[in-house]
């Protein structure tokens, strides 16, 4: 093929393929002075913008890096603090509960102070009550006695100093009586 391209132009006749020989020496300068142009010129402002986007590229990667190794240090940081309110919060619980059961405790020992209070109060309420009605009773009890000794004797027991010594005789006999059959 090559040697039909020489054979071609060796005869003189116009090969659209291959340029008159004028046009070739003017275009292969033209192409010299824009190759030394592009290569002077151009060539090292483009290494250069294409030098400063790689620098900020990996600037920006060093720059994600160090994000994110800060990023995981606030985070185990966070994971520390959120462990230590954990750690408060159930140290504040186990104070409340241990509050609670010392309140309950301090309660119930309050609760069981009145209520032995309230009891001795109660017993001492039915103590003075029984007296009364002892008394009341004792009261009653001789003066019936005094009626019945009287009708029983035939004479009058009204004098009151022998009327107490008759009661006071009558009621420890009974209260003799009482304990004897116990």
């Amino acid at each position: 093929m090559i040697a039909n391209f020489v054979q071609l132009a060796a005869e003189g006749a116009q090969n659209p393929l291959v340029p008159p020989g004028p046009e070739l020496l003017v275009g292969t300068i033209a192409f010299a002075i824009v190759f030394f142009f592009l290569a002077k010129k151009l060539l090292p402002n483009i290494n250069k913008v294409l030098e400063e986007r790689r620098e900020a590229i990996e600037g920006g990667m060093e720059k994600a890096e160090a994000a994110q190794v800060e990023a995981q240090s606030v985070l185990e940081q966070y994971r520390a603090q959120l462990a230590e309110a954990r750690h408060e919060a159930a140290r504040l619980r186990q104070e409340a509960t241990e509050q609670g059961a010392a309140i309950i405790a301090e309660m119930r020992a309050e609760g069981q102070r009145q209520r032995e209070e309230i009891v001795a109060a109660g017993h001492a309420q039915i103590e003075a009550d029984r007296k009364a009605a002892a008394s009341a009773l004792r009261q009653d009890v001789g003066k019936l006695a005094t009626d019945l000794a009287g009708k029983l004797v035939g004479e009058s027991l009204e004098d009151h100093a022998r009327q107490s010594r008759v009661i006071d005789r009558f009621l420890d006999e009974l209260e003799e009586k009482a304990e004897a059959a116990r």
